[in-house]
């Protein structure tokens, strides 16, 4: 038996409980190709979260701004307070720099950066869910990039150096009575790894969602979160161009979202 301090606490009953989700989709874009085929992700993805006991609220066809905006009413929402835990899905069109709002032309034009959401959503701007699990689903392309690759038997591979740019977050205010950190209890699984494209069917929607819908259908009853990302992982096997990538974890405990 795990150690209750290595299991985030679900403490209320499903009676009063009030958990809440955030879906974001944008298909319709004024300058980008529709994505056709994201309805289907849309519902199927309510579906599942409505099964593992969320109140959903969706909103499509956003700008950067609006997302913002949407994010931090939903980050307000004084249910969190009766919730143990979130989910925050996004779906889109997408880049390096982040998730492309409705008005978006390119790489530069109308772009929700990801460390917005980490803001929105940490311990100083949602106290209302210190310490609990939010999750958070990314569907978008992260580059144009195909993510599989001939491996060659070439004796010094080019070896890519890696970024270290790394910034500090600002503190919790002076009058704080404690400290908590900054931002904590994340677990983020992206379609796809960065500068890598992510693959929609048009009838059947994203191959990434379909896969985690499964796999959390399959799993939830008896998987920790973490242990679910890697079974969608590993879904992906057959399938080289793609591989969904866990990413900015901090989850401090085991997320089980049926514990028993």
């Amino acid at each position: 038996l795990l150690l209750s301090s290595q299991i985030y606490p679900i403490h209320l009953p499903r009676e009063t409980r009030t958990r809440r989700a955030l879906l974001i989709c944008n298909i319709e874009f004024e300058h980008l190709k529709r994505r056709d085929g994201a309805e289907v992700d849309v519902d199927g993805m309510t579906k599942l979260l409505e099964g593992l006991g969320y109140v959903v609220d969706i909103h499509r066809n956003l700008t950067s701004q609006g997302m913002a905006e949407v994010m931090k009413d939903f980050a307000d929402l004084k249910e969190h307070r009766t919730s143990d835990s979130t989910f925050l899905v996004f779906m889109s069109h997408g880049g390096r720099a982040g998730l492309f709002g409705t008005k978006s032309r390119n790489e530069t034009t109308d772009i929700l950066s990801l460390d917005t959401i980490y803001e929105q959503f940490n311990n100083k701007h949602c106290q209302a869910l210190l310490g609990k699990p939010k999750v958070v689903i990314i569907q978008c392309c992260r580059g144009g990039n195909i993510g599989s690759v001939m491996v060659s038997d070439s004796a010094d591979p080019a070896m890519p150096t890696p970024s270290s740019a790394h910034t500090v977050p600002e503190g919790l205010e002076d009058d704080a009575i404690f400290e908590v950190h900054l931002e904590s209890d994340f677990a983020t699984l992206h379609s796809s790894t960065p500068d890598t494209l992510s693959w929609r069917n048009r009838a059947e929607g994203s191959i990434f969602i379909q896969h985690l819908i499964q796999q959390f259908r399959n799993h939830a009853c008896d998987s920790d979160l973490q242990e679910i990302f890697r079974k969608i992982q590993n879904s992906f096997g057959k399938f080289p161009r793609q591989l969904p990538s866990q990413e900015r974890i901090t989850m401090l405990r085991k997320f089980y979202l049926f514990p028993g």
